[in-house]
């Protein structure tokens, strides 16, 4: 039976770095993957361009049961760190909105990075290989059933990702140790996913599919209101873009989406104004402070006629309709799922995990780190940093325990 320092199951974002720098740092790694391509997740975010990290990446960006659990972790490994790695490595990149960071050319260019950060550490590579057991022995440490043999260690890691995207090999592995091994699990749930309507109710918008404008969106009330500033999409079948996909990752099932499609105009005024000094037809003033298509389909749902000369409006009518725009609630049937879901929200319970190291507190010598963890990021590479920063926390306990041996 073959023995290394640590098994690290997963050959994702997490998976990768934390083998990489847990080898560089003296210990005996073993990655292991089903998959037989390596970084899948990696390849196709950002348009294939990898959005690897957010500059202003902290704590509040982040959703779990416990959100100060992230705090630590972030602390330890930030963004500047993640970008000096990569400015290592001679990888070009942009900024392109909010503190999002890009590669100039290629999402490859993380993938190979990561893979010479574990050639740095001299770490085996398993790919693809399957893990059908994990054993606890009884004098501490683990034995692995794998599709290349047995395998021991002092240490698993368990980086094995969510449940978004099942084509690219999503799986639930980890989440199913998880429980086997008696830790609590926060349901799991897409995040970070486009948003469905009842198709009938949804028929009036479905023409607009692709048309794109800058919103508010928010969910909840008072102290509990969540909002952001960001792109609408119109889908065939409902709503996407990265308002949506923000929102998503707040919503309770049975809340309503508060959107204004307008947030920078007062519309019940400014249309009233108009109708002092515009002799256009109301289509046309009405287009002009949105996109046409919507304008129209907005019309036609007040019941209000567009041909109609702005001064024949009544006010009350104007004021209608531009607080509607405002003010547009509607009660999605439910998403996209994981087909479409860019992250999981929800997994292992933080509860039962060392913030400071990943390690379970069930569980000595086990780790989870990345997405299986119940911590969501922001759309915006936010949760690529979450991957690296757990996995810097992971690795360096890892090399620190094994010290003190």
């Amino acid at each position: 039976m073959r023995g290394f320092d640590a098994v690290v199951v997963g050959a994702g974002a997490a998976g990768l770095f934390c083998a990489g720098l847990g080898g560089q740092r003296g210990l005996k790694v073993l990655l292991i993957d089903h998959s037989p391509k390596l970084g899948e997740k990696i390849r196709i975010s950002g348009g294939g361009r990898c959005n690897f990290t957010n500059r202003e990446a902290g704590p509040a960006n982040f959703l779990s049961e416990n959100p100060a659990f992230c705090r630590s972790a972030l602390a330890r490994y930030t963004p500047q760190d993640f970008i000096k790695l990569v400015q290592s490595h001679g990888i070009a990149f942009h900024e392109k909105h909010k503190g999002q960071l890009f590669c100039d050319d290629s999402s490859e260019q993380i993938i190979q990075m990561l893979v010479k950060e574990c050639e740095a550490g001299g770490v085996t590579r398993w790919q693809p290989c399957t893990v059908a057991d994990v054993r606890p022995l009884p004098d501490g440490g683990f034995e692995l059933d794998t599709s290349q043999g047995p395998v021991s260690s002092p240490r698993v890691v368990v980086a094995t990702g969510g449940l978004p995207v099942p084509k690219i090999g999503a799986s639930d592995w980890g989440l199913r140790l998880a429980k086997r091994f008696e830790h609590a699990i926060v349901d799991p749930r897409p995040a970070l996913v486009p948003l469905t309507f009842d198709p009938d109710a949804w028929a009036p918008f479905a023409a607009l599919a692709g048309l794109s404008l800058p919103v508010e969106v928010s969910v909840g009330s008072g102290k509990t209101r969540t909002r952001f500033l960001e792109d609408l999409l119109f889908t065939h079948r409902g709503l996407s873009g990265p308002a949506i996909l923000q929102i998503s990752s707040y919503r309770a099932e049975d809340q309503a989406l508060q959107l204004d499609l307008a947030p920078d105009l007062q519309l019940d005024k400014e249309l009233v104004e108009a109708k002092a000094v515009s002799r256009r037809q109301l289509g046309n003033e009405f287009a002009a402070r949105l996109p046409q298509r919507l304008a129209a389909a907005w019309l036609e749902r007040a019941g209000l006629d567009a041909t109609r000369a702005m001064p024949e409006c009544r006010d009350a009518d104007l004021q209608r309709l531009g607080r509607s725009v405002h003010e547009w609630q509607l009660m999605p049937s439910g998403d996209e799922g994981w087909r479409k879901a860019e992250v999981m929200r929800g997994g292992v319970s933080t509860r039962d995990l060392s913030s400071q190291t990943l390690e379970s507190k069930r569980v000595p010598g086990l780790y989870f780190i990345g997405e299986v963890v119940d911590v969501t990021g922001w759309l915006g590479g936010y949760n690529f940093q979450w991957a690296w920063a757990s996995a810097a926390a992971c690795a360096r306990a890892m090399a620190d325990s094994s010290a003190a041996v």
